[in-house]
Protein backbone atom coordinates (compact mmCIF):
# COMPACT_ATOMS: atom_id res chain seq x y z
CA UNK A 1 0.00 0.00 0.00
CA UNK A 2 1.24 3.11 -1.30
CA UNK A 3 1.02 5.49 1.83
CA UNK A 4 -0.13 9.50 0.91
CA UNK A 5 0.75 12.12 2.88
CA UNK A 6 -1.14 15.47 2.17
CA UNK A 7 -1.33 17.17 5.83
CA UNK A 8 1.99 19.46 5.25
CA UNK A 9 0.22 21.95 6.96
CA UNK A 10 0.57 19.92 10.61
CA UNK A 11 4.12 19.13 9.68
CA UNK A 12 6.70 17.99 7.26
CA UNK A 13 9.28 15.84 6.48
CA UNK A 14 12.77 16.93 7.07
CA UNK A 15 14.76 16.88 3.93
CA UNK A 16 17.59 14.75 3.31
CA UNK A 17 20.49 17.48 3.61
CA UNK A 18 19.13 18.61 6.74
CA UNK A 19 19.32 15.49 8.60
CA UNK A 20 22.76 15.00 7.26
CA UNK A 21 24.02 18.61 8.70
CA UNK A 22 22.67 17.58 12.10
CA UNK A 23 24.02 14.54 12.03
CA UNK A 24 27.39 16.55 11.53
CA UNK A 25 27.17 18.77 13.93
CA UNK A 26 26.10 15.70 16.65
CA UNK A 27 29.14 14.06 15.66
CA UNK A 28 31.79 16.39 15.42
CA UNK A 29 30.27 19.73 17.47
CA UNK A 30 29.04 18.60 20.81
CA UNK A 31 30.55 21.43 23.05
CA UNK A 32 28.66 23.67 25.36
CA UNK A 33 28.27 27.30 23.13
CA UNK A 34 28.85 28.88 26.27
CA UNK A 35 32.01 27.37 26.73
CA UNK A 36 35.21 29.20 26.49
CA UNK A 37 37.44 26.67 25.31
CA UNK A 38 37.90 25.60 21.37
CA UNK A 39 35.24 23.01 20.93
CA UNK A 40 32.83 25.30 23.16
CA UNK A 41 33.74 28.27 20.72
CA UNK A 42 33.06 26.39 17.18
CA UNK A 43 29.77 25.47 18.90
CA UNK A 44 28.62 29.12 19.44
CA UNK A 45 30.12 30.44 16.15
CA UNK A 46 27.54 27.33 14.30
CA UNK A 47 24.81 28.98 16.34
CA UNK A 48 25.68 32.61 15.66
CA UNK A 49 26.17 31.58 12.08
CA UNK A 50 22.69 29.97 11.54
CA UNK A 51 21.38 33.30 12.99
CA UNK A 52 22.69 35.05 10.73
CA UNK A 53 21.50 33.07 8.12
CA UNK A 54 17.83 33.39 9.27
CA UNK A 55 18.11 37.06 9.99
CA UNK A 56 19.55 37.38 6.01
CA UNK A 57 16.33 35.97 4.98
CA UNK A 58 14.32 38.56 6.51
CA UNK A 59 16.53 41.32 5.86
CA UNK A 60 17.01 42.23 9.55
CA UNK A 61 19.63 42.28 12.16
CA UNK A 62 20.16 39.06 12.98
CA UNK A 63 20.07 40.30 16.91
CA UNK A 64 16.71 40.60 16.37
CA UNK A 65 16.45 36.69 16.22
CA UNK A 66 15.89 34.87 19.19
CA UNK A 67 15.87 30.79 19.35
CA UNK A 68 12.57 29.22 20.86
CA UNK A 69 11.86 25.58 21.25
CA UNK A 70 8.42 26.28 18.74
CA UNK A 71 5.89 28.61 17.29
CA UNK A 72 3.81 28.60 20.65
CA UNK A 73 6.38 29.09 22.72
CA UNK A 74 6.99 32.41 20.77
CA UNK A 75 3.63 33.56 20.27
CA UNK A 76 3.10 32.66 24.31
CA UNK A 77 6.35 35.13 25.21
CA UNK A 78 5.35 38.16 22.41
CA UNK A 79 1.91 38.63 23.70
CA UNK A 80 2.05 37.79 27.52
CA UNK A 81 5.56 40.64 27.29
CA UNK A 82 3.69 42.91 25.48
CA UNK A 83 1.11 42.87 28.43
CA UNK A 84 3.76 42.83 31.11
CA UNK A 85 6.80 44.38 29.43
CA UNK A 86 5.03 47.07 27.05
CA UNK A 87 2.05 47.99 28.77
CA UNK A 88 -0.55 46.78 26.37
CA UNK A 89 -4.26 47.33 27.61
CA UNK A 90 -6.00 45.95 24.53
CA UNK A 91 -5.64 43.29 21.68
CA UNK A 92 -7.14 42.99 18.51
CA UNK A 93 -7.59 39.72 17.11
CA UNK A 94 -9.68 37.14 15.82
CA UNK A 95 -11.57 34.01 16.53
CA UNK A 96 -9.72 32.32 13.36
CA UNK A 97 -6.40 32.01 15.74
CA UNK A 98 -4.36 29.31 16.32
CA UNK A 99 -4.95 28.09 19.92
CA UNK A 100 -1.59 29.12 20.69
CA UNK A 101 -2.78 32.89 20.49
CA UNK A 102 -6.27 32.59 20.82
CA UNK A 103 -5.58 30.58 24.44
CA UNK A 104 -3.02 33.01 25.47
CA UNK A 105 -4.96 36.14 24.96
CA UNK A 106 -8.20 34.69 26.48
CA UNK A 107 -5.68 33.94 29.54
CA UNK A 108 -4.24 37.61 29.74
CA UNK A 109 -8.38 38.97 29.51
CA UNK A 110 -9.03 36.68 32.44
CA UNK A 111 -5.24 37.09 34.23
CA UNK A 112 -4.61 41.20 33.92
CA UNK A 113 -7.90 42.47 32.71
CA UNK A 114 -6.81 43.12 28.92
CA UNK A 115 -9.46 44.48 26.39
CA UNK A 116 -10.30 41.96 24.44
CA UNK A 117 -11.62 42.94 20.67
CA UNK A 118 -12.74 40.27 18.03
CA UNK A 119 -12.64 41.27 14.38
CA UNK A 120 -15.56 40.42 12.32
CA UNK A 121 -14.72 37.23 9.38
CA UNK A 122 -16.37 37.80 5.81
CA UNK A 123 -17.94 35.02 4.52
CA UNK A 124 -14.72 35.09 2.31
CA UNK A 125 -13.10 34.03 6.37
CA UNK A 126 -10.95 37.38 5.79
CA UNK A 127 -10.58 39.97 8.39
CA UNK A 128 -12.75 43.20 7.77
CA UNK A 129 -10.12 45.58 7.43
CA UNK A 130 -12.33 48.45 7.41
CA UNK A 131 -13.49 47.55 11.23
CA UNK A 132 -9.72 47.30 12.14
CA UNK A 133 -8.91 50.87 10.45
CA UNK A 134 -11.62 52.13 12.76
CA UNK A 135 -10.92 50.61 15.87
CA UNK A 136 -7.25 51.64 15.74
CA UNK A 137 -8.40 55.02 15.33
CA UNK A 138 -8.87 54.97 18.74
CA UNK A 139 -5.49 55.77 20.61
CA UNK A 140 -6.83 55.69 23.89
CA UNK A 141 -5.17 52.25 25.34
CA UNK A 142 -1.90 50.98 24.42
CA UNK A 143 -2.57 48.71 21.19
CA UNK A 144 -1.31 45.42 20.67
CA UNK A 145 -3.13 43.72 17.02
CA UNK A 146 -2.38 39.80 16.95
CA UNK A 147 -3.14 38.28 13.31
CA UNK A 148 -1.96 35.39 11.09
CA UNK A 149 -0.59 35.45 7.83
CA UNK A 150 -1.61 32.57 6.45
CA UNK A 151 -4.66 30.66 8.61
CA UNK A 152 -3.57 27.16 9.02
CA UNK A 153 -6.94 25.39 8.25
CA UNK A 154 -8.28 27.32 5.28
CA UNK A 155 -5.53 29.16 4.12
CA UNK A 156 -6.57 32.69 4.06
CA UNK A 157 -3.78 35.14 3.87
CA UNK A 158 -3.61 38.36 5.46
CA UNK A 159 -3.10 41.66 3.46
CA UNK A 160 0.35 41.79 5.53
CA UNK A 161 1.46 45.38 4.38
CA UNK A 162 -2.08 46.43 4.85
CA UNK A 163 -2.05 45.57 8.47
CA UNK A 164 1.44 46.71 9.39
CA UNK A 165 1.02 50.17 7.79
CA UNK A 166 -2.48 50.74 9.72
CA UNK A 167 -0.51 49.71 13.26
CA UNK A 168 2.16 51.84 12.49
CA UNK A 169 -0.04 55.02 11.48
CA UNK A 170 -1.93 54.76 14.81
CA UNK A 171 1.14 53.72 17.21
CA UNK A 172 -0.57 49.76 17.70
CA UNK A 173 2.01 46.73 18.05
CA UNK A 174 1.55 44.15 15.80
CA UNK A 175 2.56 40.98 16.26
CA UNK A 176 2.03 37.94 13.39
CA UNK A 177 1.56 35.05 13.97
CA UNK A 178 3.96 33.39 10.27
CA UNK A 179 3.81 29.55 11.57
CA UNK A 180 2.06 27.98 8.10
CA UNK A 181 4.08 31.32 6.02
CA UNK A 182 7.95 31.48 6.80
CA UNK A 183 9.63 29.42 4.11
CA UNK A 184 6.71 29.36 1.92
CA UNK A 185 6.70 32.74 0.88
CA UNK A 186 9.10 36.34 1.26
CA UNK A 187 8.38 38.78 4.26
CA UNK A 188 10.61 42.03 3.77
CA UNK A 189 10.68 43.13 7.23
CA UNK A 190 12.71 46.23 6.44
CA UNK A 191 10.08 47.37 4.26
CA UNK A 192 7.11 46.20 6.24
CA UNK A 193 6.98 47.52 9.78
CA UNK A 194 5.99 44.35 12.02
CA UNK A 195 6.96 44.32 15.11
CA UNK A 196 7.14 40.54 15.72
CA UNK A 197 6.84 37.50 13.94
CA UNK A 198 7.54 33.48 15.18
CA UNK A 199 8.15 30.57 13.28
CA UNK A 200 8.96 26.71 13.77
CA UNK A 201 11.50 24.09 11.79
CA UNK A 202 9.11 21.56 11.47
CA UNK A 203 6.76 23.66 9.06
CA UNK A 204 9.60 24.16 6.55
CA UNK A 205 11.05 21.21 6.45
CA UNK A 206 13.63 21.29 9.62
CA UNK A 207 13.55 19.29 13.04
CA UNK A 208 11.04 19.36 15.61
CA UNK A 209 11.46 21.21 18.88
CA UNK A 210 12.82 24.68 17.33
CA UNK A 211 12.01 28.01 15.56
CA UNK A 212 12.51 31.25 15.95
CA UNK A 213 11.07 35.18 16.95
CA UNK A 214 11.75 38.07 15.62
CA UNK A 215 11.37 41.15 18.20
CA UNK A 216 12.35 44.48 16.77
CA UNK A 217 14.69 45.81 18.77
CA UNK A 218 12.82 49.00 19.78
CA UNK A 219 10.73 46.93 21.53
CA UNK A 220 12.57 45.97 24.42
CA UNK A 221 11.02 42.07 26.23
CA UNK A 222 11.76 40.96 29.65
CA UNK A 223 13.72 37.19 29.93
CA UNK A 224 10.70 34.28 28.93
CA UNK A 225 13.43 31.97 31.49
CA UNK A 226 15.93 33.27 33.98
CA UNK A 227 19.30 30.95 34.20
CA UNK A 228 22.32 31.42 32.29
CA UNK A 229 22.94 34.19 29.97
CA UNK A 230 22.16 32.47 26.50
CA UNK A 231 19.82 34.15 23.35
CA UNK A 232 21.00 37.78 24.38
CA UNK A 233 19.53 36.88 28.46
CA UNK A 234 16.38 36.19 26.49
CA UNK A 235 15.70 32.32 26.91
CA UNK A 236 18.26 30.96 29.45
CA UNK A 237 19.32 27.29 28.71
CA UNK A 238 21.57 25.46 26.29
CA UNK A 239 21.27 25.78 22.49
CA UNK A 240 20.41 23.13 20.93
CA UNK A 241 23.37 23.43 18.50
CA UNK A 242 22.04 20.28 15.71
CA UNK A 243 18.77 21.80 16.09
CA UNK A 244 19.44 25.20 15.13
CA UNK A 245 21.90 24.79 12.20
CA UNK A 246 19.27 22.13 10.90
CA UNK A 247 16.35 24.85 10.94
CA UNK A 248 18.92 27.47 9.63
CA UNK A 249 20.20 25.02 6.54
CA UNK A 250 15.73 23.98 5.70
CA UNK A 251 15.00 27.50 5.88
CA UNK A 252 17.89 28.40 3.21
CA UNK A 253 16.80 25.80 1.20
CA UNK A 254 13.58 26.80 1.41
CA UNK A 255 13.95 30.19 0.12
CA UNK A 256 16.37 29.02 -2.46
CA UNK A 257 14.16 26.81 -3.99
CA UNK A 258 10.85 28.96 -3.32
CA UNK A 259 10.16 29.64 -7.00
CA UNK A 260 10.19 26.08 -8.36
CA UNK A 261 8.57 24.67 -5.38
CA UNK A 262 5.86 26.83 -5.32
CA UNK A 263 4.95 26.52 -8.79
CA UNK A 264 4.79 22.57 -8.26
CA UNK A 265 2.67 22.64 -5.38
CA UNK A 266 0.26 25.28 -6.93
CA UNK A 267 0.10 22.81 -9.88
CA UNK A 268 -0.99 19.89 -7.62
CA UNK A 269 -3.39 21.74 -5.40
CA UNK A 270 -5.09 22.79 -9.09
CA UNK A 271 -4.99 19.26 -9.98
CA UNK A 272 -6.80 18.06 -7.47
CA UNK A 273 -9.91 20.87 -6.89
CA UNK A 274 -10.00 19.64 -10.78
CA UNK A 275 -10.38 15.84 -9.59
CA UNK A 276 -12.77 16.83 -6.54
CA UNK A 277 -15.37 18.39 -9.17
CA UNK A 278 -15.19 15.72 -10.90
CA UNK A 279 -16.38 13.05 -8.45
CA UNK A 280 -18.20 15.95 -6.52
CA UNK A 281 -19.49 18.12 -8.62
CA UNK A 282 -21.46 20.23 -5.94
CA UNK A 283 -18.49 20.35 -3.62
CA UNK A 284 -17.37 23.64 -1.68
CA UNK A 285 -13.87 24.78 -0.82
CA UNK A 286 -14.11 27.14 2.19
CA UNK A 287 -12.22 30.00 2.92
CA UNK A 288 -11.01 32.51 0.16
CA UNK A 289 -11.72 31.34 -3.28
CA UNK A 290 -7.96 31.73 -3.96
CA UNK A 291 -5.98 30.77 -0.61
CA UNK A 292 -2.63 29.86 0.12
CA UNK A 293 -0.72 27.99 -2.52
CA UNK A 294 -0.07 25.02 -0.16
CA UNK A 295 -3.86 24.50 1.74
CA UNK A 296 -7.38 23.35 0.21
CA UNK A 297 -10.49 22.99 2.55
CA UNK A 298 -12.60 20.99 1.23
CA UNK A 299 -16.60 20.64 2.00
CA UNK A 300 -17.82 17.49 1.15
CA UNK A 301 -21.40 16.74 -0.01
CA UNK A 302 -21.95 13.77 2.36
CA UNK A 303 -23.87 12.62 5.41
CA UNK A 304 -23.26 12.87 9.03
CA UNK A 305 -23.06 9.15 8.85
CA UNK A 306 -20.09 9.27 6.27
CA UNK A 307 -18.72 12.32 7.55
CA UNK A 308 -18.15 10.81 11.30
CA UNK A 309 -16.04 7.50 9.53
CA UNK A 310 -14.36 9.31 6.83
CA UNK A 311 -10.69 10.04 8.00
CA UNK A 312 -10.51 6.33 10.25
CA UNK A 313 -11.29 5.41 6.26
CA UNK A 314 -8.72 7.39 5.00
CA UNK A 315 -6.10 6.48 7.25
CA UNK A 316 -6.87 2.62 6.76
CA UNK A 317 -5.96 2.93 3.46
CA UNK A 318 -2.75 5.00 3.79
CA UNK A 319 -3.88 8.57 3.17
CA UNK A 320 -2.87 11.05 6.12
CA UNK A 321 -5.24 14.01 5.99
CA UNK A 322 -6.92 16.14 8.74
CA UNK A 323 -10.03 17.98 9.94
CA UNK A 324 -8.02 21.06 10.84
CA UNK A 325 -4.84 22.32 13.00
CA UNK A 326 -3.35 19.07 14.44
CA UNK A 327 -3.32 20.51 17.94
CA UNK A 328 -7.16 20.10 18.18
CA UNK A 329 -7.14 16.47 15.90
CA UNK A 330 -8.62 14.79 19.09
CA UNK A 331 -11.55 17.25 19.35
CA UNK A 332 -14.93 15.95 17.64
CA UNK A 333 -15.81 19.70 18.16
CA UNK A 334 -16.48 21.69 14.83
CA UNK A 335 -13.26 23.68 13.91
CA UNK A 336 -13.28 26.67 15.59
CA UNK A 337 -12.18 28.03 12.77
CA UNK A 338 -14.72 27.21 10.32
CA UNK A 339 -17.48 28.07 12.99
CA UNK A 340 -17.35 31.49 12.00
CA UNK A 341 -17.84 31.76 8.44
CA UNK A 342 -20.04 28.79 8.02
CA UNK A 343 -23.57 27.92 8.51
CA UNK A 344 -25.00 25.13 11.39
CA UNK A 345 -25.81 22.68 8.39
CA UNK A 346 -22.47 22.99 6.49
CA UNK A 347 -20.52 22.55 9.60
CA UNK A 348 -22.20 18.72 10.12
CA UNK A 349 -20.90 18.05 7.23
CA UNK A 350 -17.44 16.95 6.71
CA UNK A 351 -14.71 19.20 5.72
CA UNK A 352 -11.09 18.15 4.62
CA UNK A 353 -8.23 19.92 5.10
CA UNK A 354 -5.49 18.78 2.34
CA UNK A 355 -2.38 20.34 2.46
CA UNK A 356 0.42 19.88 0.22
CA UNK A 357 4.48 19.58 -0.21
CA UNK A 358 6.90 19.80 -3.11
CA UNK A 359 6.88 15.66 -2.80
CA UNK A 360 3.09 15.15 -3.44
CA UNK A 361 2.43 14.47 -6.95
CA UNK A 362 -0.57 13.65 -9.00
CA UNK A 363 -0.69 9.79 -8.64
CA UNK A 364 -0.96 11.11 -5.01
CA UNK A 365 -4.03 12.75 -5.50
CA UNK A 366 -5.03 10.22 -7.83
CA UNK A 367 -5.26 7.75 -5.07
CA UNK A 368 -7.20 10.16 -2.85
CA UNK A 369 -10.06 10.70 -4.99
CA UNK A 370 -10.18 6.80 -5.76
CA UNK A 371 -10.60 6.28 -1.97
CA UNK A 372 -13.38 8.87 -1.78
CA UNK A 373 -15.20 7.47 -4.52
CA UNK A 374 -15.16 4.17 -2.23
CA UNK A 375 -16.82 5.88 0.42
Amino acid sequence: MKHVYLDNAATTSVRPEVIEEMINVLRNDYGNPSSTYAIGRHAKALVENARKIIAKQFNVSSSEIIFTSCGTEGNNWILRSAVKDLGIKRIITTKLEHHAVLNTVKQLNAEFGVELVFLDILPTSEIDYTQLEELLKDESKPTLVTLMHVNNEVGTELDLKRVASLCEAHSALFHCDTVQSIGKTRIDLAETPIDFIVASAHKFHGPKGIGFAFIRKKNVLKPVMFGGEQEKGLRAGTEGVHQVVGMAKALEMAYDLLEEEKAHISSIKEYCKNRLLEVYPDVCFNGNNVGFYNILNVLLPLSEEKAAMMLFQLDMKGIAVSRGSACQSGSQKPSHVLSQFLCAEDLKKPSLRLSFGHENTKEDIDILIDVLKTI
